[in-house]
């Protein structure tokens, strides 16, 4: 099993104050369509002032193996969000079904077992095919579902800390 770490830690931003962490799981299947999500989420997340070194990315074979690395790095405490991205393929089995379910009801636990929000850009096409047109549909989508995760990631753990700082008072 292949993980990579990408970039390094940094805990503390100017004035001491702890700086948010996010970590990124890909799975390595279809990698060339689903690398189009990370870089969308790395591009926003540099928009919206998140830099490559408030966050960690990890690969994973394929989406199956996401949710444990999402559990552990939930659980380390070190992380404001986890974000997955993955593409799981009807490859003329009814397996497709039981992978993308199994996933996205693990994540779900996941986040509300230890607190920590986790996120999916793991995508089922319904009728996927490895013809180019298809290929490009899907690099197109994952660039959008990149875009709108960090978009959702920065927006609730926000909303996260507003809801922590209501209910500490």
């Amino acid at each position: 099993m292949s993980q990579t770490l990408v970039s390094s830690p940094s805990t503390a931003q100017s004035g001491g104050t702890p700086k948010a962490r996010f970590a990124f799981i890909q799975s390595s299947w279809h990698e060339d369509i689903v690398d189009q999500g990370r870089g969308a989420f790395l591009a926003e997340m540099a928009r919206q002032g998140v830099g490559p070194e408030s966050i960690d990315t990890f690969e994973v074979p394929g989406a199956f193996e996401i949710p444990l690395h999402a559990k552990k790095l939930a659980q380390s405490g070190r992380y404001a969000g986890v974000v997955c991205c993955g593409l799981v393929v009807d490859g003329g089995i009814y397996r497709h079904e039981f992978v993308a379910d199994a996933v996205i009801s693990a994540l779900m636990g996941i986040q509300l077992e230890t607190g920590v929000p986790v996120f999916s850009a793991v995508l089922t096409p319904q009728h996927f095919h490895e013809h180019e047109e298809h290929r490009q549909f899907f690099i197109a989508h994952f660039l959008t579902k990149g875009k709108e995760v960090a978009q959702a990631c920065l927006e609730t753990v926000a909303g996260l800390r507003k809801l922590q700082t209501l209910l500490a008072a």
